[in-house]
């Protein structure tokens, strides 16, 4: 086997270079993947923009996170996965051991260990994700729709803790693959979609998952009044925030209706502040929350999901690239905000 691969290694802010690397070597707990598919995120535009994620990955280092591929070596110890299988691994597993594993609270594990290492032609996958967090792909699911599975797994993991019932009125701000999904999730369920974006082609992508009202994003005041307008004056039963910004943060809050639930999805920059209304919060008994990343059993959910066929990559995902076009994709991505994601071929 060849010792040198090709991989999108992260220097710094904006400065990626597709360049030749070892391959990783596996200890006994793990195994080799050939990525077949690695999907583009958010999360990867921001730290390409940034240079950095705090608790993900620190430079220099081969970055990204949704993929789906071939197991071509594993360590002794593994059993669990053999030669040969396609697999989809989540990007992290928990300790399961921890005062926050213990309490079901895997996604804030003390001692979470993220991969990372898509954008390449093979990957490590660690002990404890072989173990814990990584699984065969039926045969009949494609790759495309296999590496959709970890964005899914959050979102679900969001959706899940806004408790929606069917019928209720669910306001979604915020219209990229992420908001999308809420909104593909939402119709599933049963619920009322109100899609919530500031461009024509959002809006029409959110009727084509299911939506039942568009609303343009504008002003705060109009934006809130219209959802307000849809639901008779009361507002939804809940908002789910699913751009990042405080301006947004506060939308969320505004066109719920009281008892209603706020589901603060998208994480702002560092250093945010949101100010909310106190007696709002309290004579309404908005329950606000927030969710992040996501657990094995959110994991294995989503990939339920994908096999049933409820959600598919032709949906989210418009674009395919060779990993060597990889620096071009993430400098459109951060200047055309509102794309879908690109599957990277590597």
């Amino acid at each position: 086997m060849k010792t040198q691969m090709m991989a999108a290694v992260l220097y710094g802010k904006e400065n990626l270079q597709v360049e030749p690397v070892g391959i990783p070597k596996i200890d006994d707990g793990d195994i080799l993947v050939r990525v077949r598919v690695a999907l583009t995120c958010g999360t990867d535009v921001k730290v390409f923009r940034r240079g950095y994620h705090a608790r993900m990955i620190v430079p220099p280092a081969v970055f990204g996170h949704e993929l789906a591929g071939d197991v071509v070596a594993v360590g002794k110890d593994v059993r669990t996965v053999s030669v040969g299988q396609r697999v989809v691994a989540a990007n992290s597993a928990p300790c399961e051991e921890c005062f926050f594993c213990r309490r079901g609270l895997q996604n804030l594990c003390e001692d979470l260990l993220f991969n990372n290492g898509a954008y390449a032609e093979y990957i490590r996958i660690p002990a404890r994700i072989v173990e814990r967090n990584t699984y065969r792909i039926p045969e009949h699911v494609s790759y495309h729709d296999a590496a959709l599975v970890e964005p899914l797994a959050c979102v679900l993991k969001g959706f899940e803790e806004a408790a929606p019932r069917p019928g209720d009125t669910i306001a979604i701000i915020g219209l990229g693959p992420i908001g999308l999904m809420f909104v593909r999730l939402a119709h599933l369920y049963g619920c009322r979609v109100v899609a919530i974006g500031r461009r024509r082609t959002q809006l029409d992508r959110a009727a084509a998952m299911g939506a039942h009202e568009m609303v343009r994003a504008d002003q705060h005041a109009n934006t809130v009044q219209a959802v307000r307008d849809l639901t008779g004056g009361h507002g939804a039963d809940i908002a789910i925030e699913a751009v990042g910004k405080p301006e947004t943060w506060h939308w969320a809050v505004d066109m719920v209706r009281r008892g209603g639930t706020v589901n603060f999805f998208g994480g702002c920059p560092n250093d945010s502040r949101v100010m909310l209304d106190t007696n709002l919060l309290h004579y309404s008994e908005i329950t606000c929350k927030a969710s992040f990343h996501h657990t094995p059993l959110y994991i294995r959910k989503a990939l339920e999901l994908v096999t049933r066929g409820d959600i598919t990559s032709r949906a989210f995902v418009n674009s395919e690239e060779p990993l060597a076009n990889l620096l071009e994709v993430m400098r459109h991505l951060m200047s055309h905000n509102g794309h879908l994601k690109t599957a990277i071929i590597p």
